[in-house]
């Protein structure tokens, strides 16, 4: 049977620990002011993989805490995948070079695909696009913008360059608690026949099992944010009883 991974979210603004509400700057809470404590609590309760991402790089396409993701890569023994901000070439290669075993790309997946392209022919395996999506059409620059391209076929488009695999965010539902949207998860996953990680409104371990559920179609993980900082989930009990579904 596939692997699923439970993947905790750190979000960055101001070099503290944050939640948003659907994206939005100004709706944020904030949980920790030292990330680093924050990366290793959850590593120390099993996690296997840490999503990092840097908010104000994502709002302003120049990742702003480069000195601390860099401290978190050292300090931690499980592998980080990173993103916001990520828009050039040079900017992959800094983050990859500082210790992030993926580099997560946003905007410059609709923007400048060439780039994604030869991010993926430097770096096979290590390039994931996020598609974050409202009503199925893709969001840009934290969020910001609206497109009309559809999520599943900016996701096909992206196996076509290699990349392996996508995490994919409803952004109506992220830091809201009203449940995943595993249904557009499975269906970009058959749709594009590429990896998927969910995100967005992760609120119960119910919400977890429907997308572990459907980990044949492609599914291979969640990020979990909201859910963890609100304790609306233990981590530690989430792993344990994920092992005897």
């Amino acid at each position: 049977m596939k692997e699923f991974e439970l993947i905790p979210a750190i979000d960055l603004k101001g070099g503290k620990c944050v939640r948003l509400q659907e994206g939005i700057a100004s709706r944020s809470t904030e949980y920790s002011d030292d990330p680093v404590s924050m990366a290793l609590h959850w590593q120390e309760l099993g996690a296997t993989r840490l999503h990092l991402v840097d908010l104000d790089g994502a709002f302003s396409g120049r990742s702003a805490h480069l000195e601390i993701a860099e401290n978190i890569f050292r300090s931690l023994k499980i592998p980080v995948q990173f993103g916001g901000g990520l828009r050039t070439l040079d900017q992959i290669d800094a983050i990859l070079d500082l210790g992030a075993q993926r580099a997560i790309l946003g905007t410059i997946a609709v923007e400048r695909p060439d780039i994604v392209e030869e991010a993926v022919r430097r770096h096979p395996s290590a390039i994931v696009v996020g598609i974050d999506a409202r009503n199925g059409r893709v969001a840009l620059r934290g969020w910001v913008d609206q497109t009309t391209v559809a999520a599943a076929e900016l996701a096909s488009r992206m196996k076509e360059f290699g990349v392996e695999r996508v995490i994919y965010t409803d952004v109506s539902r992220d830091g809201m608690l009203t449940g995943v949207n595993y249904q557009e998860t499975e269906t970009l996953c058959r749709q594009a026949g590429i990896r998927v990680i969910g995100s967005g409104g992760v609120s119960s371990t119910e919400d977890v099992r429907r997308l572990w559920e459907r980990r044949g179609s492609g599914i291979e993980g969640v990020i979990l944010g909201r859910a963890l900082y609100d304790r609306k989930i233990d981590f530690a009990e989430l792993r344990a009883e994920m092992l005897s579904w």
